[in-house]
């Protein structure tokens, strides 16, 4: 396979538009190419120039969106995801976010399965009593951003959890779905067959 080589400047740039892509709720990685409108002296005095040189180096174009996104996303606030964060332990998560990516169905399937077997599917949305029950659950780590993100292409419930839920928890976690969202390319219909099947069983 033909790998797409870049700069560290253009590393960078990726780097910074990925950023605005998850603080900002203006600003659209997709829209702006993912570039930012940054210049060669403002990189050139950056003291942790070196990481993009390497990591321009190890990747390829795409690779390099992919290892930032994930690292992005496992922030519990992107906002205040620093560099020398991605620098220390984004081999890891970017390793652990390709394996969910490799295994998407079966880890849905998992998870939708054990989140069933303690309420029905109305119930999991419920914002009646506050936090819903899927809610708590991936904040508590046990559904995955993936999971919610498909929950979302199937049902839609982000739209009645804006209007219900008004505090800074839920806010942080509406923004981030809706980041990733664009990114996360799944066949709805295979997994509403894969939700109906669970709910039938």
């Amino acid at each position: 396979m033909l790998r797409t080589k870049v700069t560290p400047f253009e590393t960078y740039r990726t780097y910074l538009s990925m950023k605005s892509h998850f603080t900002n709720p203006k600003f659209d990685f997709f829209k702006y190419g993912g570039k930012s409108r940054a210049t060669m002296t403002s990189f050139n005095k950056r003291k942790d120039k070196y990481w993009f040189e390497k990591t321009s180096r190890k990747y390829s174009d795409q690779e390099i969106v992919d290892f930032l996104l994930s690292n992005f996303i496992n922030s519990t606030n992107p906002q205040n995801l620093w560099i020398g964060e991605i620098i220390n332990s984004g081999e890891r998560t970017y390793s652990e976010w390709m394996m969910r990516q490799q295994s998407l169905t079966y880890l849905f399937k998992e998870q939708i399965s054990e989140l069933l077997s303690e309420k029905n599917l109305d119930e999991v949305f419920n914002c009646s009593m506050g936090h819903p029950l899927l809610l708590k659950r991936y904040l508590g780590g046990e559904i995955s951003l993936e999971t919610l993100s498909i929950l979302e292409k199937v049902f839609s419930f982000k739209k009645d959890f804006d209007k219900k839920l008004t505090d800074p928890v839920w806010e942080t976690v509406s923004l981030k779905l809706k980041k990733y969202l664009p990114f996360l390319n799944i066949n709805v219909f295979q997994f509403k067959k894969v939700l109906r099947d669970i709910v039938n069983e």
